[in-house]
This record gives structure tokens, sequence and C-alpha cells, in this order.
């Protein structure tokens, strides 16, 4: 409070006893915004070596056991993408880290404490029809679609158990799929599920349609029948069949005609070699003719042997899944050049693997039947109309009716 005089008076004239508070914030600067980075991390990087020199290592920590809870910023990956916003005062404002195109961990500063989660985005799908003709391989046909090879490697895996893609597929042949493609903001980024597919080789024509069974999601024909068999048709990818199954051949490192109950595939040195059917590993070592060996019992009486191998990667007792690298092709035993010796056995007997007439999975229970009706109608629109008109009827399905689109 000040007093002053005016007119012979005096006069009182209050001023706010914060004034000059006031007018020293009026006048200050503007305090900087916070400063932010960003970039990938790089090859053995750590989240210290990133930010010691930015943050200093106490708040690293602080950073790192912020998130632990949601995620471990011990498992930063090269190349995904990272951010970090530093307030005015050195503080961390925020952090952000790529795990996935889908995840990103967020770390804010609220209310004075830092707080994190996973912050999640969802793909957009579409699905889309690729259609091509064969002229030197389905990866050819694949490409000259537009398409990239993941779909080649996808299509063949579900025709695997009736077409051997290294020798049966010919010039001419074709194929249609319908696919769903995954794409975030515009672009593509994988292919998700095959629906519906066609493959015409030679004078075959095989259709595959996905349905999500309750025992589990998987391929069949539009009978019914399922197209994953209980064997595959090679258990590797093979140059050429150097010998064949026959009760004569003249053995070249005998010197004499002796019986081959098995098909030679010869093959590069080291090409895994895998089992061709579920089963369990009954022998995993050296024979003296086979040399290093793996032998399977799988179920209906069946066996399968595979010799010659440089590496075995299997142990006797092993339960495996179809699939699983039994092996590594090699030149071990009586052998002249790397190869895969295939021997197949039922009931005890061999049996020659590329005419014996494999098994079938299971098919569609009785009471899942009506349910994989419709899935039907739906995939062979797929394969024969217009993908988007087709997509539109699926949305306005009942769930129930369209278990070919639930994940």
């Amino acid at each position: 409070m000040r007093l002053v005089r005016a007119s012979g008076a005096v006069a009182l004239l209050l001023l706010p006893i914060d004034l000059p508070d006031r007018m020293a914030r009026a006048f200050a600067p503007t305090p900087s915004p916070n400063r932010t980075l960003h970039g990938q991390v790089s090859k053995n990087a750590t989240l210290a070596s990133i930010l010691d020199n930015v943050i200093g290592r106490p708040r690293v920590h602080d950073l790192v056991e912020t998130a632990r809870p949601v995620y471990d910023l011990k498992r930063l990956a090269a190349g995904h993408p990272y951010g970090v916003s530093i307030r005015p005062d050195g503080q961390l404002a925020g952090f952000s880290y790529g795990i996935d195109d889908l995840k990103t961990l967020r770390v804010l500063r609220k209310d004075g404490q830092l707080r994190a989660e996973i912050v999640e985005r969802h793909y957009d799908v579409k699905i889309d029809m690729a259609a091509g003709t064969v002229r030197s391989s389905l990866f050819g046909a694949i490409e000259d679609a537009g398409e990239q090879d993941q779909l080649a490697l996808d299509l063949s895996e579900i025709f695997a158990w009736d077409v051997d893609f290294n020798t049966e597929l010919q010039k001419g042949d074709s194929f249609k799929v319908s696919v769903e493609k995954l794409t975030l903001d515009g672009r593509f980024v994988r292919y998700g599920r095959i629906l519906a597919a066609e493959l015409k080789t030679g004078p075959r024509t095989l259709q595959a349609l996905r349905y999500e069974a309750q025992s589990g999601p998987g391929y069949y024909a539009p009978s019914g029948a399922p197209l994953r068999k209980a064997f595959l048709r090679s258990p590797l990818k093979f140059t050429r069949i150097s010998s064949g199954f026959t009760s004569a051949r003249f053995h070249p490192i005998l010197g004499r005609t002796t019986a081959h109950y098995g098909i030679d595939y010869a093959a590069p040195l080291g090409t895994p070699v895998n089992a061709s059917a579920d089963g369990v590993v009954t022998l995993a070592g050296f024979d003296q003719g086979l040399g290093n060996t793996v032998k399977l019992r799988h179920p209906n009486g069946f066996e399968t042997q595979y010799g010659h191998l440089s590496k075995i990667l299997a142990r006797r007792g092993d339960r495996v899944t179809q699939g699983t690298a039994l092996g590594l092709v090699g030149s071990t035993g009586l052998s002249t050049g790397p190869h895969l010796h295939y021997i197949m056995f039922r009931n005890g007997g061999y049996t020659n693997p590329l005419k014996v007439q494999l098994p079938p999975a299971e098919p569609i229970p009785d009471q899942e039947r009506e349910d994989f009706e419709r899935v039907r109608t739906v995939a062979m629109r797929l394969l024969n109309a217009d993908p988007a008109s087709v997509t539109t009827a699926l949305q306005q399905t009942a769930p129930p009716a369209t278990p070919v689109l639930r994940q």
C-alpha cells in the first residue's frame, strides 16, 4: 500500500502485493517446447546406450522399471523404431517403442509419474482374388499375377498332400485363390488366411476351402474330404529321383544286383529332411549300409526310414509332427553322392512310397456337416464371383454361418 497526495488530500492507492511476481512472469521468456528424438534401434544397442547421454542413467533405470510390468525393454530388437520426448528441465516426458506392426509400448508422464501401456492397432482386412497360369514354376506364376512369394508357399502347403510341386507342376497349369490381405494405413503388410483355392494340374482340378472345425482349422475339398493326408508326397525338396523302388538294381558300390526297396532323392548336401507324417522316432543312429539314419513309427501300421544323412536332428523316443526336421541330406554309409534313401513300410513289409494309397485325415463330423455346407457355398462364390460382393455378403451373415472368417 502506498500514500499518494492529490489536490491537498491524501489518497490511498492499493496495488496487488504480488505485482512484481506477475510482471516478472509477464516479461519472462516462454519456456521452450519439449525436445524430441526419433530413431531406429541399431544392432547390439541397448536402451542405456541409446538414452544415457540424453536423460542420464538414473532416468533410464526409472523408464525400464516403469515399463517392466507391460514390456521388458531389455528385449529391444534391431530396426524397430523408438521415440523420446524430453522436457526443458531434463525430465522424461514420454517414450515410445514399436514392438511390431500392431503393438507399441508407450510411457508417458502423468501427474508427475511415469505410466506405461501397450497401444494396439488392428489390420484392415480385405478379401482379394489372385489367378494365374504356370509358365515355369508356381513362384513365377504368382509373381506374374502381381503377388508375393509367400502366397506361393501358402498355396503349395494347402495342396502338398495331393501335388508334389517339385515334379508334378507343368507349364499351362493354373491357379485361383481367394485370400485375405492385411493392410495398415493403406499399406500392404502381409497375407492373412487363404479362404478358397483352386489348382488345375494336368487333367486334375483340385479345390480347397478353409473350414474352422471344432477340432481346429483345416482345408477340405468341396465334398468334405480333408486335403491333409497322413503322409507328405516327399519328405524334402529334391533335385531328382536317382533310383526308384525295384527288386533288382545294380548296386554301384557292391558291384552286384540287389533289391532297392526305397526311393533315392538326389538333393544338395545339407538339405533338410522332414518327417512325412506324425510319428515316434524308433531309431536315430548309424547303420552300416544306410549310414546315419532315422526311423519313425506312424499310426495305421506305417513306418518310414530316412538314410544316408549327414546329420541327425532327432533322438530315439521323440514324438514328432509332420514336417519336423529329422536330419540333413548327406552321403554316409554305402553311398556315391548326397541323396536321401527313403523307405516306407506297411505292416512290416516294404511298400513303394510313390504308389501307396495314403490314408486320409479325419473327415467333417456329421454334427458339423450343415455348418460346413454353408461355408462351402461362400467359398465357391469366392472362387467364381467378385470378391467385393462376397465380402459384403460375409459381413451381413451371422457368425455361426461363416466360421471361415473366425479368428
